[in-house]
């Protein structure tokens, strides 16, 4: 079980990680495809979205306070997709297709996240979680291995 599961953090919080970071690197780019979506603020918008994104991604691949990671990018997508891939306000048939896919990718990885959320910490082969472990085999010796 723990392998699968590690695979799939792997892949999930990278996805969310490498996005986070594209998003703080190219920021001046996406904030002007937000703005063109009217979106409030575009560059802070794109700029606090990649942090989210970014301590996200790490918090699941690491699973370093994961349920946080989990909110961090459940909040980025449930507030993003519906501004973002707006299909019902689409005219263009090829415009409406795209936000729609994006939108159902997006809800696809929302329900990911969600489920991520409701998993007992700490998870399996995650940072810090040896330590916990060791404690729990050890708990005479918690002063020496807490530094």
């Amino acid at each position: 079980m723990k392998a699968p599961f590690l695979i799939g953090r792997a892949l999930l919080g990278g996805f969310f990680l490498y996005n986070g970071i594209n998003h703080l690197r190219e920021y001046k780019k996406l904030a002007q495809y937000a703005g063109s979506k009217n979106v409030p603020a575009p560059q802070a918008g794109v700029i606090i979205s990649g942090v989210a994104l970014t301590v996200g991604g790490t918090s699941i691949v690491l699973g370093v306070k994961p349920k946080l990671g989990a909110a961090a990018i459940i909040g980025f997508l449930a507030g993003v997709s519906p501004l973002m891939h707006d299909f019902w306000n689409m005219d263009d048939p090829n415009q409406r297709q795209n936000d729609m896919i994006n939108f159902s990718k997006n809800m696809a990885l929302l329900g990911g996240a969600l489920a991520l959320a409701a998993v007992e910490e700490p998870w399996p082969a995650s940072v810090g979680g040896r330590r916990k472990g060791i404690r729990k085999i050890l708990p005479f010796r918690k002063r020496r291995l807490v530094a």
